[in-house]
């Protein structure tokens, strides 16, 4: 079984949620952006790490906003479940950006990434980094990766929502406009290809936004192939 589940910041409270025990061996549960525990590389950090790594089930994250693409893209390189990612440790992986996965005979595809809009009062390679926001290879190669699978998927998993969903989202919150380049791109994929779900963590809400569109962040969202 897979789940899908939001933004954890480095939070431990939410490596120990009691909804965590369901998941068994062979289970895999995807975070959507803003991991968190690859920032500093403390003795602490890399404690959880390893602990991460060595479930039962396997832990995978989406990159968000708020990551060290330095540490991040220092990892290991491999392929697991036909796409590229970064092994941490063990069980514990990054999903590149613009791959296609298959899990338990359903296809994902994943775009991590997102923009910081207090980068301004952020540093530099410290608490910010460039790399938050897609290359124009790495979007290339997201379409490519859609176009050679038929235009067509299950699952879309990503930090950000397209830009229609976020406008519609932030102006019911009363929040100003955010839209960037990614929004862009992510709306164009909305448009073009076929997916029956998608998931994405940016927006800090468990809300089912359309049939179609799904905001994750503290639950956890199974993924029922019978449903999809």
């Amino acid at each position: 079984m897979v789940y899908i589940t939001g933004d954890m910041h480095g939070d431990e409270d939410r490596l120990y949620d009691r909804a965590l025990r369901k998941l068994k061996s062979g289970d895999t549960l995807i975070i959507c952006g803003d991991f968190g525990f690859l920032w500093d590389g403390s003795s602490k950090e890399i404690k959880i790490l390893e602990e991460l790594g060595s479930r039962k089930y396997n832990v995978c994250f989406l990159d968000g906003t708020h990551e060290n693409f330095d540490k991040l893209y220092s990892c290991r390189e491999t392929v697991w479940k036909g796409g590229r990612v970064h092994r941490i440790t063990g069980n514990l992986f990054h999903m590149c950006r613009g791959q296609i996965f298959n899990i338990e005979g359903v296809k994902y595809f994943t775009f991590g990434g997102g923009e910081s809009y207090d980068k301004e009062m952020r540093t530099e390679r410290r608490t910010w980094w460039r790399e938050e926001l897609p290359s124009p290879a790495e979007m290339e190669e997201g379409v490519e990766n859609l176009e050679e699978n038929n235009g067509e998927v299950d699952i879309i998993l990503t930090h950000e929502p397209p830009s229609l969903i976020k406008s519609s989202m932030l102006m019911r919150m009363g929040l100003g406009d955010r839209i960037n380049k990614l929004n862009g791109y992510l709306e164009e994929i909305n448009r073009t290809f076929n997916f029956k779900r998608w998931y994405f963590g940016y927006m800090h809400e468990d809300k089912v936004i359309t049939p179609g569109h799904i905001a994750v962040f503290k639950e956890l969202w199974p993924v029922i192939p019978e449903e999809l």
